[in-house]
């Protein structure tokens, strides 16, 4: 019985012990989630941008992939990506949002409203011919503009 007992204390503090230092820190994992986010979301503009200026040659089918997908990316609630604390301040060199993300809920919520709907917007035209495509990016990079002139730092 009391080997028995002693095998089970053991593998739970063995365990609790493997566990804590590979449990990240949860900040550090919303930051993660958000930075991944946004790189998907400027993946998938970029292509976007690129047929806009001409880099890239434009491609109706490519140009609906990706608009779409952006329209799927705005869909999702990313307010977990936002815990309080996870803001350049307290956690320097691993984000680039600013404090007052946190301090001006409203004006956020004016921007990503307006995101959502000018990407909701782009999809519609993306596969209409580079005519259709140009104003749309644009109207979408106004928005994405905003949120980063607003609340993201310059550097880390």
């Amino acid at each position: 019985m009391k080997k028995t007992l002693s095998l089970i204390l053991l593998a739970l503090f063995t365990s609790f012990t493997l566990y804590t230092p590979v449990q990240a820190d949860a900040l550090d994992d919303a930051i993660k989630a958000r930075i991944s986010y946004y790189r998907l979301t400027a993946f998938n503009f970029g292509q976007l941008v690129a047929m806009a200026k001409g880099k890239k040659d434009y491609n109706a089918e490519k140009a609906k992939i990706a608009a779409n997908n952006l329209k799927i990316i705005s869909s999702l609630n990313i307010s977990a990506h936002y815990p309080a604390g996870s803001d350049n301040v307290s956690k320097k060199g691993k984000t680039r949002a600013l404090p007052k993300i946190w301090e001006d809920g409203q004006g956020v919520g004016k921007i990503g409203t307006a995101w959502v709907e000018a990407v909701a917007a782009l999809a519609d035209v993306a596969g209409d011919g580079k005519a259709a495509l140009v104003p749309a990016v644009g109207a979408v990079g106004k928005q994405c503009s905003a949120c980063h002139e607003g609340y993201r730092a310059k550097d880390f």
